[in-house]
């Protein structure tokens, strides 16, 4: 996968929109060029991935300048919010809890999400990026929450999640990786990488 990120460093080093881009899908089977393709898919998804890690760090950013021995019943309320949000079933809520919180609540290198988006979506062209903005493949378990796998197994009931826009696709990807437990070790070694004052990279995370 470590093409991925070298074609991903060239392109955040040349192209760095601001401007969200349109919600209505480019049609990315259309290009002939496979450069054209892919820089044309980073260029779409990377505003999204962009204001999605500026949400986390605000929710950072909250909880960071927290006292949790002091805390107002409106910052209770949004760290009992932040808490479910991400998983985490302290019944007492102290310092340790805060920590577990801004372990988890904490930014996802771009360079990541645009590769597991571009292999997990088939560059943006897959039936499910087309149809339900699902650029990673994430399921769903209640009737009608997102399409119809067509190779689904024998006894599996899951559906694969359909989302109103790439940004909430790309919101819940980073959450997944934020709050299930599968990803643990990527939350742990991230935080030593912040004790450590290390930049976060795609390519070690991965």
């Amino acid at each position: 996968m470590n093409h991925f990120y070298i074609v991903i460093a060239l392109t955040l080093a040349f192209s760095s929109p601001a401007v969200i881009a349109d919600i209505n899908l480019p049609d990315f089977k259309s290009y002939k060029d496979v450069k054209q393709k892919k820089r044309a898919f980073f260029d779409y998804m990377l505003p999204y991935v962009k204001k999605a890690n500026q949400e986390i760090l605000a929710e950072r950013k909250v909880v960071a300048a927290m006292n949790i021995k002091k805390l107002n019943n409106q910052q209770l309320n949004r760290l009992t919010s932040l808490l479910a949000k991400y998983r985490i079933k302290d019944k007492k809520i102290t310092e340790q809890t805060k920590q577990k919180l801004l372990n988890k609540i904490d930014v996802i290198p771009a360079s990541l999400a645009l590769a597991q988006a571009a292999n997990e979506s088939a560059w943006g062209t897959s039936r499910f990026a087309k149809k339900a903005y699902n650029f990673y493949g994430q399921w769903c378990f209640s009737k009608g929450c997102g399409l119809l796998p067509k190779q689904r197994s024998a006894g599996m009931s899951h559906e694969v999640k359909k989302f109103k826009s790439p940004y909430e696709s790309i919101k819940g990807y980073m959450l997944n990786l934020n709050s299930h437990p599968a990803f643990i070790s990527v939350r742990n070694y991230r935080a030593e990488q912040r004790k450590k004052h290390i930049k976060h990279q795609g390519v070690v995370l991965a």
